[in-house]
C-alpha cells in the first residue's frame, strides 16, 4: 500500500523511464499487429506512430537525449546492415551499374533542385546548390523491407545500396564545400585536408577492419562478445567517419562492407545482428524520426505550403527519374524499377544534417535586423512536409516490388527446385560439434529449416549414465547452434554396437542426401586416418564431407579446392558443386578451383550460370599434390575432392591424400568431398 501512496501522478510529458520504455515497446509490438490488415508498411506505422506521441503530437514521450541516442544507434544499424548483407560478388560486379545510379540519383535531383531555387523561388548560387542537394541525398529506411522480404541481393537493391553511397557522400561533401564558401573558409589547403583525410578513412576502414575482425574471431568463442564487437566497429567506423569530415553514415556502410565476408549470412552472429536491429535499434529510429514531424507546419502560413509542395514534388519527380533512367540504361524490370525508386526517395538522415546546417549558417543581416541564412525557415518547414511525403512514398513503392520480386523468385525456385534436401551431422566431439553445425548451414539451401539432423552413437554395451548424458550434451549444444541460424536440428541420440553401422542405418531411414563428418583425431600420423569411417564412406552413397576445422569457417579468405580429373563424368559432380555454390554465396569467400583444362571447362559452364567470385588454376596431378603448398596462405581451407575405387576420377595416389593434408598441411582447415554415387551401395571399401 506504501508504494502507491509515495507514488508521484503522472504529467506529460512522461519523465519516468520505466513508463517511457513501456509505451515504446508497446507500439513496437502492436504496431505491425495493426497495420499488416491494412496492408500498411511497418515502418511507416512507427514514423507515424512517433509523430502521434511526441512533442508535436500528444507529447506523452520528449525527443530527448535517450531518444536520439538510440535513433543514431538505428541509422547506424541500418547502414551497416546494408554493408554487411550486400552481395559483394554481385556488388563488384555491377559497380559500373552502381557508380552509373549513383550519378543519376545524384546530378538529376541536384540539376533539377538548383534550377527550381534559383529561378522559381529566387535564391542565391549558394543557396540554390545546398537547396539541389537535399533532394540528392536519400535514407536507406525502408532496407528492413528488402531485407525481411528476402531481396537483399537482387541486383536492384545491390546497386541501389551501392549508388546511396556515391549520392549521400557527393551531397554531403557539397555541403561541406558550400559551407566553407559562405564562410570564406575555402583553400588549396581546404582540398588537400579534405582529400586526403577522406582516402586514409576508407583505406583504414577497408584494409583494417577484416584484420582485427578475423584476429578476434579466431581467438573469441563467446557469443556476447562478438556481438559487442561489432557494434564497437560500426560507431568506430562512423566516428572516423565524422573526423574524415563525412557524415557517419557512411562510416557504418563502410564497416558493414568491411566485415562482410567475416559474418556469413547464415551464421548465428549474422542472425543476433538481424535480430537485435529489427527488434529495438531500427524501431527507436523511426520513432524518433516521426517525432520530428510537427504538424503545425501545415498552418504555419502559405509560403512553407508552397515551398513543402515544391520540394515533395522536385524530390519524388528527380527521384523516379533517376529510377526510371536506371532502368532503361540496364533493362530492369518495373519492379526492379519500384524497388530502386522506393529505396531512394525517402528523405531523412542527410537531408536532416544539410537543412540544420544550411539553416543555422548566417551570411548576414536583413533590413529588418533579422539574420540572412542559407536555407531559410520555409525550407527547413517544408523538409519536415517532404520527410513525410517521402517515407510514405517510399515505404508503399518499396513494399509492392519487393513482394513482386519475391514472388517471382518463389515461382522460379519452384519450377526449378532440386530433390529435397537432408543433411546428417555425426557429432562425437565436443571441441568440433559448432563447426560442423556452421558448415552445415552454410552448405544447405536457403529454404532448407527443418531438414538438419544430428546423430550421436552410444556403444549398446559399455554405454553408463555418464557417456549418455555426455552424448545428450553434445546434441543439445549441435541444436542450439542451429537453433541461433533459426534452423531447427533434430537430435537423434542411437545406442548400437557399431557407430559406423548406425549412421549407415539412419542416412537410409531419413533419406539423407548429404552427410557431415568429423576427420578421426585419435592418431591423426596413420597412414590411412580414414580407416574407422571407410564402411560409412562405402555403404552410404550421399555427398559426404569429412571436416577437419583449425579455424572458424567464418574467417576463411579463400578455399582452394582440387577437383580430379574426369570428376565431371561422375553422377555427384553437380551435387557437391552446388554446395560449394551455397557456401561461396553465404560466406562470401573466394572459390580456387585446381583442375586440369577439361574439367575447368565444366566447372566454368556451371559457375557462369550462377556467378560466384572464383579463380581456376591448373592442377599439377595427385603424385605431385605437395607442390601446392607453395600456394598455400594462412587463412586458405583445402578441399579435396576423392573418389571410390572403379569410379571414374579414381586415382591410387588418393589414398595418400588424408595423411600428407594432417602431416603437412596441418595449420590449414580442409574438407575430404566424397561425391555422391547412386542408388546402390558401392561393393568394395571406398578407395583401397
Amino acid at each position: 500500500m506504501s508504494v502507491f501512496l509515495t507514488m508521484q501522478p503522472i504529467t506529460l510529458p512522461i519523465a519516468d523511464p520505466v513508463l517511457k520504455f513501456l509505451i515504446i515497446l508497446v507500439i513496437i509490438l502492436l504496431t505491425p499487429l495493426l497495420l499488416n490488415k491494412f496492408k500498411i508498411p511497418q515502418l511507416l506505422g512507427l514514423i507515424i506512430a512517433g509523430a502521434i506521441i511526441g512533442p508535436h503530437g500528444f507529447n506523452l514521450i520528449l525527443r530527448d537525449s535517450s531518444i536520439i541516442l538510440s535513433g543514431t544507434a538505428g541509422l547506424l544499424y541500418i547502414m551497416f546492415l546494408a554493408g554487411l548483407e550486400i552481395d559483394l560478388n554481385d556488388f563488384k560486379k555491377n559497380s559500373n551499374k552502381s557508380l552509373v545510379f549513383g550519378l543519376f540519383t545524384f546530378c538529376v535531383p541536384l540539376t533539377l533542385g538548383f534550377l527550381i531555387s534559383h529561378y522559381l523561388l529566387h535564391f542565391s548560387l549558394l543557396s540554390s546548390f545546398l537547396f539541389g542537394s537535399i533532394f540528392s541525398s536519400h535514407t536507406l529506411i525502408t532496407y528492413p523491407i528488402v531485407s525481411r522480404l528476402g531481396v537483399s541481393k537482387d541486383t536492384s537493391v545491390n546497386l541501389t545500396v551501392g549508388g546511396t553511397v556515391i549520392t549521400d557522400t557527393l551531397a554531403l561533401l557539397v555541403l561541406t564545400v558550400i559551407v566553407g564558401m559562405a564562410e570564406g573558409e575555402v583553400t588549396e589547403m581546404f582540398w588537400i585536408r579534405l582529400a586526403a583525410s577522406v582516402v586514409i578513412f576508407g583505406l583504414l576502414v577497408m584494409l583494417v577492419f577484416p584484420i582485427l575482425g578475423r584476429w578476434f574471431f579466431k581467438r573469441c568463442k563467446d557469443n556476447i562478445s562478438q556481438y559487442i564487437f561489432v557494434l564497437v566497429l560500426v560507431f568506430l567506423g562512423a566516428f572516423l567517419a565524422q573526423i574524415a569530415g563525412i557524415e557517419a553514415i557512411i562510416g557504418a556502410f563502410l564497416a558493414g562492407m568491411a566485415m562482410n565476408r567475416l559474418i556469413p549470412s547464415t551464421s548465428p552472429l549474422m542472425n543476433r545482428i538481424e535480430f537485435v536491429g529489427n527488434a529495438i535499434f531500427i524501431p527507436f529510429f523511426l520513432l524518433g524520426v516521426g517525432m520530428l514531424i510537427d504538424y503545425r507546419a501545415f498552418f504555419s502560413g502559405w509560403e512553407t505550403l508552397e515551398v513543402g509542395a515544391i520540394m515533395i514534388a522536385t524530390a519524388t519527380g528527380a527521384k523516379f527519374t533517376a529510377a526510371w533512367l536506371t532502368q532503361k540504361t540496364f533493362r530492369l524490370s518495373a519492379d526492379q524499377r519500384r524497388v530502386i525508386f522506393g529505396m531512394s526517395n525517402a528523405h531523412v538522415a542527410a537531408t536532416l544534417a544539410i537543412v540544420t546546417v544550411g539553416y543555422n549558417v548566417i551570411q548576414g543581416t536583413g533590413p529588418d535586423g533579422e539574420p540572412i541564412r542559407l536555407l531559410n525557415d520555409s525550407v527547413l518547414n517544408g523538409t519536415i512536409l517532404m520527410i513525410l511525403v517521402s517515407c510514405i512514398i517510399s515505404s508503399f513503392a518499396t513494399q509492392k516490388g519487393a513482394q513482386n520480386l519475391a514472388l517471382t523468385s518463389v515461382s522460379h525456385h519452384e519450377a526449378n527446385k532440386d530433390e529435397h534436401e537432408r543433411i546428417l551431422i555425426s557429432v562425437s566431439n565436443e571441441n568440433t560439434v559448432s563447426e560442423l553445425i556452421n558448415l552445415s548451414t552454410a552448405i544447405k539451401a536457403k529454404n532448407n529449416t527443418s531438414d538438419l539432423y544430428a546423430i550421436n552413437v552410444v556403444d549398446n554395451q559399455s554405454a553408463d549414465e555418464k557417456a549418455v548424458k555426455k552424448a545428450g550434451k553434445i546434441l543439445s549444444e549441435a541444436a542450439k547452434t542451429a537453433a541461433a541460424t533459426d534452423t531447427y536440428l533434430h537430435e537423434l541420440l542411437r545406442y548400437d554396437l557399431s557407430s559406423t553401422n548406425a549412421i549407415v542405418s539412419v542416412a537410409k531411414e531419413h533419406s539423407i542426401t548429404d552427410l557431415i563428418m568429423g576427420m578421426p583425431t585419435d592418431n591423426p600420423e596413420q597412414p590411412n586416418p580414414l580407416r574407422h569411417i571407410e564402411w560409412i564412406i562405402s555403404q552410404s552413397n550421399v555427398t559426404t564431407f569429412v571436416y577437419h576445422p583449425v579455424q572458424p569457417l567464418s574467417t576463411v579468405k579463400r578455399h582452394l579446392i582440387i577437383v580430379p580429373e574426369r570428376a565431371e563424368k561422375e553422377i555427384g559432380f553437380t551435387l557437391w558443386l552446388r554446395k560449394l555454390w551455397q557456401l561461396a554465396s553465404s560466406t562470401g569467400a573466394k572459390i580456387v578451383f585446381y583442375a586440369n583444362a577439361s574439367t575447368q571447362n565444366s566447372l566454368k559452364e556451371v559457375c557462369d550460370r550462377h556467378p560466384i567470385d572464383l579463380e581456376m588454376q591448373d592442377f599439377p596431378g595427385w603424385e605431385d599434390f605437395l607442390i601446392l603448398s607453395r600456394d598455400i596462405r594462412t587463412d586458405d581451407m583445402i578441399w579435396t575432392v576423392l573418389s571410390r575405387r572403379d569410379k571414374p576420377s579414381f586415382h591410387p595416389a588418393m589414398n595418400r591424400i588424408p595423411a600428407y593434408l594432417n602431416r603437412y598441411f596441418a595449420e590449414n582447415s580442409y574438407i575430404l568431398i566424397f561425391p555422391a554415387q547412386g542408388d546402390k551401395p558401392a561393393e568394395n571399401r571406398y578407395y583401397l
